[in-house]
């Protein structure tokens, strides 16, 4: 499932990214050949205002085809290479803006979806989904024994005292410690989304500095869904999107300037099978987990385009501006060996990525 989940993401993001340059390109009196949902070969598709627009049986992607990106291989005020440098430019930033923008739309949707968190008892009081969730486990103490595990949410314990559905930290310390006689008392607990039943019974002695307490060796917390509001969500949003793409930057600044210093960390880096179990664990959580997770893909996506490497939208970026300050189109074939030189690294970096995701994997 975290496979197909990631795949469905990774589309999404870069046909998001793809349009981008499409819809500017259009807008520039580009001509575009074609626009593509996945690689060739092709399943299906359609003519329309000179271009195909097709559907392809490689589901990893899409791309998008403008006529004369090359400046040796086109002719006609048409081409990519005959528009003027500005509309140039401004369609290969357009996938990127694409993304960003795409990154924006996600988190504010998730915002008004609303994001968990911890809550203080007198919100967990109001909110009527809140639960109470371990947060730790004391090794070797009556809660660990039972099989109580971090993340666990305690939706109701049954006891001599009745049952327990409250949300709030201290009514649940309270009713555990309730019971002097210390017998057992049943949980109904939520893990991974699957219900089951735990048996645990409070203990005196559990914390060493206060021996007399009555407990079972679990560190919770009150936890619920907080939506903000429709008018509140597009500001939000936007500062916690500048906030990722900030952060986000400055990782990237600091991976690829320690690749030329060689003091990179790969054990912050995650390649595409780490992002994959990312998603899936973020599907797990809800949909508004997935919806951050993509979001924040898609600003790494972003940036990473605008780096400038032959053979990524930054790579092109700079050949525009030297072409803009030379005055003269960038030699085809010069072109060509760099943007080869620039698509091995690439390369050579993913391989080496995903070689770490899968050391991580079996560490």
């Amino acid at each position: 499932m975290s496979v197909i989940l990631f795949i469905l993401v990774l589309v999404a993001l870069i046909v998001a990214h793809e349009f981008g340059h499409f819809v500017v390109a259009k807008l520039s009196g580009m001509r575009v050949d074609e626009f593509g949902i996945g690689y060739p070969p092709r399943a299906w598709g359609f003519k329309k205002g000179g271009t195909e627009y097709t559907l392809n049986w490689i589901p990893f992607g899409g791309f998008v085809r403008i006529y004369g990106e090359d400046a040796n291989d086109a002719s006609g005020g048409d081409a990519f290479s005959a528009r003027p440098k500005i509309l140039q430019a401004l369609t290969l930033v357009a996938g990127i803006a694409m993304n960003l923008l795409f990154a924006y739309v996600l988190i504010v949707v998730s915002l008004g979806l609303g994001t968990q968190r911890a809550l203080t008892d007198e919100e967990a009081m109001r909110d009527p989904n809140a639960v109470i969730a371990v947060a730790d486990v004391l090794p070797g103490s009556p809660a660990a024994e039972a099989g109580f595990m971090p993340g666990d949410l305690i939706r109701s314990v049954e006891g001599k005292n009745g049952t327990f559905t409250g949300a709030g930290t201290d009514a649940f310390t309270a009713y555990v410690a309730d019971d002097r006689t210390l017998t057992p008392l049943t949980f109904e607990v939520e893990r991974n989304n699957e219900p089951i039943t735990i048996v645990a019974t409070p203990q005196s002695g559990v914390i060493a500095a206060e021996p007399w307490r009555i407990g079972l060796g679990v560190a919770v917390s009150s936890v619920g869904t907080v939506a903000v509001t429709w008018y509140e969500a597009p500001i939000q949003g936007a500062v916690l999107t500048w906030e990722l793409t900030k952060q986000t930057a400055i990782g990237l600044a600091h991976f690829f300037g320690g690749i030329f210093t060689f003091s990179t960390n790969l054990a912050q880096v995650t390649g595409p099978i780490g992002i994959a179990g990312a998603v899936g664990s973020a599907a797990d959580n809800g949909l508004t987990a997935l919806l951050v997770i993509t979001a924040i893909i898609s600003i790494n996506l972003a940036l990473i385009n605008l780096i400038p490497i032959p053979a990524l939208d930054g790579g092109r970026l700079l050949f525009v501006l030297i072409e803009t300050v030379t005055r003269r189109p960038i030699n085809a074939g010069v072109g060509r060996t760099v943007n080869t030189i620039g698509f091995a690294f690439l390369i050579l970096l993913m391989i080496v990525v995903s070689a770490h995701d899968v050391f991580k994997l079996f560490a």
